[in-house]
């Protein structure tokens, strides 16, 4: 490459260096694509391909490249560029008088650093102020800087010390084609998606004629590209502005003549089309983006669209011989969208047996592990970049059908061994509880506790709903297999529990520290009623580790109840206040409920008021629970006191250890009760080991054993609870 101060003229037919930037992942792809034209290819690297061409084919490909984000026209490339001193030298070397037109706007684009430039704005700072002195000693004036839309833009990329800049011939990327003005929920990039069209060989079967499905559209980007390739349209035809354009050395009689091919291409192609393309959405906001951006587009007759719930999905009675059925369905990134998600591709498995012999699934995910819930295998996979989340191409021949449709074994026979005994068990839980909850009414109970240490997990019912805790799995258990496991529970659970899959929620569950079990998981805002007892209660399913009721202290809240009737009640740690609520409905004449937590202050406050509890009486206040005690000068006749494990709450002056402090706690609490009182003290330490000098203040009571529901026999050790009262009050 040059190093003087000039960069010599070249006609339109001579060789010069170019560098087209992608998405990771696709790199070998453009290059084919690249070569295809009759680009020289000297180098992939990582998210780019160098290539030497003519500027003919620079130009063809900023027009007709589906894969490529950038053409980079390379001005210099230079090595030891580490001060700012030396890359602003480099720039300055160059005459920039032959790439930037008179009165034109700039912009600079800077990738990469160096130890003595750390940020890509102090780069392009550089970049630009050498490129500025270079024009005043060639005596133009200084060009004005346009970050949103400049005239031409610079491209300058420093790795390790070498330095490559150039001019981009695109301006913007090239993957903005400029028909996706409603791009839906979490779209692909238009090159991602012709990279996958491009994997499952669609150009090939678009030139035979096999049509193409997208059970799961959504704003039809998938759709849009494969039709762009099979009607021969260039992605970029529409596109009114390229960076070439501002360039000093554009040739605009060259630009127009392959525009004007590229038109007859189209119209051509257009009109030759043989494949059939279909997509189906449930959403209607989806559909109506899909059908806009295909106008954009251009190819609106070429796509037919539909609304379908995939669960119903049938081939199109057009769709003739084999075809290509490919979708990029949700990925649960987030552990709580998997219930929805096994279900969703385990019935995209179930369809495409039963409706697409014969044809090839690609599915584009980045969760495997999901790919694997179709009941298909893949005998192809690629490994793609969507944005920083690694996924997968899964290219997966369904075989032809060897029965009847109406005939295909429902989704239930294909469970393992193991999902069918999980599945089982679930049933004999059931059966077991059965006339306890038809004498005891509850709605909310423990179904399953990790019963089958390999299914390791809780299962709570909660009304009409599921909550699922995921036990973290052992060092011994291989994560893969916990991650199969998972899938194979959650695919079960709609049909053995009769519940559909959006109510069914999960969390991972973790040893938790501190002040952890506050923080959200989500924020959704999703609460509902249960009942317990007469209690009425507000739960959240969603957005936190717990829910807002302890079900385990079922049997706690109910002695409380019980033992409420015309006493005056404390709450300390009140969590939600379900244990306050059933102290004021079991007759308590007053209460006070202490958390630190804002949450669950509000909280404990609307269950109050769900249960039309006068405020007045039964009051709720935000205060470390400590502080409040050491400071309070009221008594009770019944005191809850159950603490957390661990807190380390920044509001709090001093973490709180419940088998170091618990004796501080119970005396500071014992100092509240009034004669004749009761404290009712729980924790949830699964090694706790009451203080014995405490029995020897107090009078103790060990109660756990009866604070335990059928439900929660099988775990004795989740909560400890004790009745401590004052000597010579009775025990």
């Amino acid at each position: 490459m040059p190093t003087d101060s000039s960069v010599p003229e070249a006609s339109n037919d001579a060789l010069r260096q170019f560098f087209a930037t992608c998405p990771k992942g696709i790199e070998a792809l453009l290059a084919d694509e690249l070569a295809q034209w009759g680009a020289t290819i000297t180098k992939q690297t990582v998210a780019g391909v160098h290539f030497g061409a003519g500027l003919e084919m620079a130009y063809r490909a900023c027009l007709w490249s589906r894969l490529a984000n950038r053409i980079i026209l390379c001005l210099d490339q230079q090595g030891d560029i580490e001060t700012p001193e030396s890359l602003k030298a480099c720039v300055e070397r160059l005459d920039w008088s032959q790439q930037l037109p008179v009165d034109a706007t700039l912009a600079v684009d800077f990738h990469g650093q160096s130890a003595a430039i750390r940020h890509t704005r102090f780069g392009a700072q550089t970049v630009k102020d050498g490129i500025v002195d270079a024009l005043r000693l060639a005596g133009r004036e200084r060009p004005r800087v346009e970050l949103r839309d400049p005239d031409l833009r610079v491209y300058a990329h420093l790795h390790r010390g070498r330095l490559t800049l150039g001019i981009d011939l695109a301006g913007t990327s090239l993957h903005q084609r400029g028909y996706r003005r409603e791009p839906g929920h979490a779209p692909l990039k238009e090159n991602l998606a012709a990279a996958l069209l491009v994997r499952a060989d669609w150009p090939a079967r678009a030139r035979r004629g096999e049509p193409l499905v997208d059970p799961l559209c959504g704003s039809g980007t998938l759709l849009i590209e494969a039709a762009l390739m099979a009607a021969d349209v260039a992605p970029n035809l529409n596109r009114q502005r390229f960076g070439l354009h501002g360039w000093s050395g554009h040739d605009e009689a060259l630009w127009q003549e392959l525009k004007r091919e590229a038109e007859a291409r189209a119209s051509l192609g257009r009109r030759r089309i043989k494949s059939r393309l279909y997509g189906f959405d449930q959403s209607p906001q989806a559909l109506s983006a899909a059908r806009s951006n295909a106008m954009r587009a251009g190819i609106p007759a070429l796509i037919a669209f539909e609304g379908g719930d995939v669960r119903q999905l049938r081939r199109p009675a057009e769709a003739e011989g084999a075809g290509l059925l490919i979708t990029n369905p949700p990925y649960g990134e987030r552990i709580g969208e998997l219930p929805e998600l096994v279900p969703l591709y385990a019935a995209l498995g179930e369809r495409a047996q039963r409706e697409f012999p014969g044809w090839t699934l690609a599915l584009f995910t980045g969760n495997p592990d999901l790919g694997h819930r179709t009941g298909l295998r893949a005998g192809k996979q690629y490994a793609f970049k969507n944005g920083a989340l690694d996924c997968k191409l899964l290219l997966m021949t369904i075989a032809e059908a060897g029965q009847d449709a109406d005939e295909a074994s429902p989704t239930a026979d294909r469970r393992s061994p193991g999902a069918q005994m999980f599945a089982n068990r679930l049933a004999k839980n059931r059966k077991r509880l059965a006339k306890w909850l038809k004498r005891s009414g509850e709605q909310c109970y423990r179904l399953y506790d990790a019963d089958m240490p390999e299914y390791a997990m809780a299962i709570d019912i909660y009304a009409e709903r599921v909550h699922v805790q995921e036990y973290a799995p052992p060092k011994s258990i291989e994560p893969a297999q916990a991650r199969r496991r998972l899938m194979e529970a959650l695919g079960v659970l709609p049909e053995a529990l009769d519940v559909r899959a959006e109510h069914i929620h999960l969390k991972q569950r973790e040893r938790q520290a501190g002040k952890a079990q506050y923080q959200k998981r989500d924020s959704s805002g999703e609460r509902f009623q249960v009942g317990e007892g007469s209690a009425r209660l507000w739960v959240n399913l969603r957005d936190y580790l717990d829910t807002g009721l302890f079900l385990d202290h079922r049997p706690v809240r109910r002695m409380i109840a019980e033992l409420a009737d015309g006493k005056r009640f404390l709450n300390l740690f009140c969590y939600t206040g379900a244990a306050t609520v059933h102290a004021a409905l079991g007759g308590a004449t007053d209460s006070v409920s202490v958390d630190l937590s804002n949450t669950y202050v509000d909280w404990a406050r609307d269950n109050l008021t769900l249960n039309r509890l006068d405020p007045s009486r039964h009051r709720v206040v935000r205060d470390d629970c400590l502080h409040w005690l050491e400071t309070a000068e009221s008594r009770f006749d019944l005191i809850f006191l159950d603490p957390p494990t661990f807190s380390n709450s920044k509001r709090m002056e001093a973490t709180l250890d419940i088998q170091r402090d618990h004796p501080r706690l119970i005396e500071l609490a014992m100092a509240r009760l009034a004669p004749g009182g009761t404290l009712i003290f729980s924790n949830n330490q699964r090694r706790f080991r009451l203080d014995e000098r405490l029995a020897g203040d107090f009078s103790v009571q060990d109660v756990t054993p009866r604070t335990y529901d059928p439900d929660f026999q099988r775990r004795p050790d989740l909560h400890h609870c004790f009745l401590i009262r004052h000597r010579g009050d009775g025990g």
